[in-house]
């Protein structure tokens, strides 16, 4: 793991007194964030995933396996042999900060900071925010789209929200819903799951494949997104709040899952 070098002074300014004076949970994360900005961020990236100068740091299933105190010690003391130089002036403090807001760039560590209640978005999800009807979380779910499970290891949480908030824009079936109609009437609506010059592969809402040749189909018709623009679904900001806790929480134990197998 490489972490940029920076100015002493602007790594002074961004740490203050957090040596003596830790204080709230929130608080370690704001200081650790903003110590990344000014110390990590040039080469790690804002979002820690990386750039031409260092490695991705916060989808990286390796460094997201590292403890706590591995990941401390790393920033306290560096890898020789590498880029990644040791921070010693950050004191204990301030390396616990930085790995904690790590973990909130990686998807861990968030739930107690966020608003929201993770069992309510579950019941979202599962209920009347009807996201189950086409995304899977856990093996439960739709398949039309993509699956959550994972999501939030790679997203911040704005990320997150906006993907909501925004659906027709991220989604990634936005350009690909349409109705096929053949040459014989018959009509199909569904997500495109591959084309070519000669034939369309198609999944309908149903969930069920169907296959037809170009000479076949006598229109196809682009729709909305199947995930509604600007979330035309009921969600209050409590809602929102509540949703991405869950998907946090869904993210934290898959990500747990997937390391205790690597072992």
């Amino acid at each position: 793991m490489v972490i940029a070098v920076g100015c002493a002074g602007s790594l002074v300014a961004a740490t203050g007194s957090m040596a003596n004076n830790p204080g709230s949970e929130s608080e370690p994360i704001a200081s650790g964030h903003k110590i990344f900005a000014s110390m990590c961020a040039s080469c790690h990236g804002l979002d820690g995933k990386g750039g031409e100068r260092a490695p991705d740091i916060a989808r990286a299933p390796a460094i997201q396996r590292l403890s706590d105190e591995r990941l401390k010690r790393v920033v306290e003391e560096g890898v020789p042999g590498t880029g990644m130089p040791a921070f010693h002036v950050l004191g204990s403090s301030g390396a616990k900060a930085v790995v904690r807001y790590l973990r909130v760039l990686q998807g861990r560590g968030r739930l107690s900071a966020l608003p929201g209640d993770a069992a309510r978005g579950r019941a979202l999800f599962f209920g009347s925010a009807g996201c189950s009807g086409c995304h899977m979380v856990a093996g439960a779910g739709g398949f039309i789209a993509s699956d959550l499970s994972a999501y939030a290891s790679g997203h911040t949480v704005r990320e997150i929200r906006e993907a909501m908030t925004h659906a027709g824009i991220y989604s990634e079936t936005a350009t690909r819903h349409v109705v096929v109609t053949t040459r014989d009437g018959e009509r199909y609506d569904g997500i495109i799951r591959n084309e070519d010059n000669f034939s369309i592969q198609f999944q309908m809402l149903d969930g069920t494949f169907q296959f037809f040749t170009k000479r076949d189909v006598s229109q196809v018709q682009r729709r909305p997104p199947v995930m509604p623009i600007g979330t035309t679904i009921a969600m209050t900001e409590a809602g929102l709040n509540d949703v991405t806790k869950f998907l946090i929480s869904a993210a934290k134990t898959s990500d747990d899952e997937t390391a205790s197998d690597a072992q």
